[in-house]
């Protein structure tokens, strides 16, 4: 996994880089850019804050965790986060949070087949995501990077599962 530029259809040139081990700094700088109505979509219900032990969880990559962090010129913050976390050999949940400022502009769907590729390297074939029934973004994001199998309801959230071999 290296550093990489990148340039949506319809957005700004995007430095995309791993995150590093325990980069809690970085997870944070993305949190505090998301609003209460992207917190709540992005973690299925309000979500003010992240505890310490949530940061770091988020922050740990490895062998079965891996995320991608964006850039726009100009911002030294980070403006978009990818993750992608291994469930068995072959498959691996995934999660997208855009800070609200870069929304609409193509950098979701471009961080998402970066993850995607990176996903496709690692040997995995399918992915899922978890989504609140009423983020129609993130399904429509899925719908433009892979091959969506099923959507259906967990409870309030919506279940997505794609295929991307």
């Amino acid at each position: 996994m290296h550093t990489r530029l990148i340039k949506p259809r319809h957005g700004p040139t995007l430095l995309v880089r791993p995150l590093e081990r325990g980069d809690v700094a970085t997870v944070l700088a993305v949190f505090e850019r998301l609003g209460d109505e992207s917190r709540r979509a992005h973690f299925n219900g309000p979500k003010p804050c992240l505890t310490r032990a949530e940061f770091e969880q988020f922050a740990a990559v490895g062998p079965s965790q891996h995320a991608l962090v964006a850039y726009v010129e100009g911002d030294p913050q980070p403006v978009a986060i990818a993750q992608l976390a291994r469930n068995d050999h072959a498959s691996a949940e995934i999660a997208f949070a855009v800070a609200d400022s870069h929304q609409h502009r193509g950098i979701g769907s471009a961080l998402a087949a970066e993850l995607i590729a990176d996903a496709r390297a690692a040997g995995i074939t399918e992915i899922t995501a978890l989504a609140s029934s009423d983020n129609p973004a993130i399904l429509a994001l899925l719908r433009r990077s892979a091959d969506v199998l099923d959507v259906h309801f967990e409870g309030p959230e919506l279940s997505i599962r794609a295929a991307i071999a």
